[in-house]
């Protein structure tokens, strides 16, 4: 424990010196001129109220004088504080997302059942920052405005299906509705997270492009690519990922590129992330001051009411 005021202290000893200092008050003849045992009987009765009367006087001045100092002890905080920091992921649901190359826990499983479990994963793990979904094919829309409920995004990302918003790949269209929504952010640090799989056939305007559009928001775009064929080196495939667009979104919007064969390299793919916009949830927790000034005021006040009560019942 410590106090806010620790000075104030000094003001324990006041009544004491106020005492010394104070010159002391002559006593006249009393007013009324009362018989031996009647005068004795008075002092029998209110003596012990009287020796106990300084006692509890002091007892109050010290309790005053340590709430005005501001006792407290320091506590932990299991709330995260707000990072600061938006983040919007933009996940690609085009019909090649159905393909069955990854594996997990040793069973085949499609592109979408990999990127749920990591990007929910992901998602719930960042308490304390802003997350929002946007979902993207040929059309693309917001499944998860910007909120601080990571929970609420990470069921959002479990429930997407492929097919609600057209099997074709619009990358820029997902990267514009993103950096339109967080250009209106006023948080300090505002970060797109694009998971696709594909070619962008669908966008309005090249990918690349939006990309830059972002950039001059200041808003930070990391690209991951998925999928074990990409058309550097099987140019004909048709489900192959365009990792060099991707890898020019990043380079355009000052972030990072990523390319995501398998569940393994999802997995180093977050925790690289987590590094590039570290995680809230593994910072110090916050520490704070308990105010425990209102204890020694209310036994202060207590003291002083029993000082009132006893006064009026001696002098009744």
């Amino acid at each position: 424990m410590s106090f806010a005021l620790p000075w104030l202290l000094i003001l324990l000893p006041l009544p004491l010196l106020l005492r010394r200092l104070t010159p002391s008050i002559a006593i006249g003849r009393p007013a009324l001129i009362l018989p031996q045992h009647l005068l004795q009987a008075t002092r029998d009765e209110t003596g012990a109220e009287i020796r106990r009367g300084p006692w509890l006087t002091a007892l109050t001045w010290i309790l005053l004088v340590l709430a005005l100092a501001g006792p407290r002890t320091e506590a932990v905080s299991d709330i995260i504080p707000a990072s600061g920091r938006d983040i919007v992921l933009a996940i690609d649901l085009s019909g090649s997302m159905m393909k069955e190359d990854f594996r997990l826990d040793d069973q085949p499983v499609s592109r979408l059942d990999a990127v749920k479990r990591t990007a929910s994963a992901f998602v719930a793990a960042r308490r304390g920052d802003r997350i929002g979904l946007v979902i993207f094919g040929e059309e693309a829309y917001f499944a998860a405005p910007l909120t601080f409920d990571v929970d609420a995004v990470a069921r959002a990302i479990d429930e997407a299906q492929i097919g609600i918003s057209g099997r074709g790949t619009a990358i820029s269209d997902g990267l514009g509705l993103a950096t339109k929504r967080l250009s209106r952010s006023d948080a300090p640090t505002r970060v797109i997270v694009l998971l696709s799989d594909g070619v962008d056939t669908s966008g309005n305007v090249p990918a690349v492009e939006a990309a830059k559009l972002a950039a001059s928001h200041g808003i930070r775009v990391h690209s991951i690519a998925l999928g074990p064929e990409d058309l550097e080196n099987q140019p004909k495939s048709r489900d192959a990922v365009d990792v060099k667009t991707l890898r020019d979104i990043a380079a355009a919007a000052e972030g990072e590129s990523f390319r995501v064969r398998t569940t393994a390299d999802l997995q180093r793919m977050a925790a690289t992330l987590d590094r590039l916009e570290p995680n809230p949830s593994s910072r110090p927790p916050m520490r704070y001051w308990q105010s425990l000034w209102q204890w020694p005021a209310m036994l202060a006040l207590g003291c002083l009411i029993l000082l009132t009560v006893r006064r009026h019942g001696w002098a009744g």
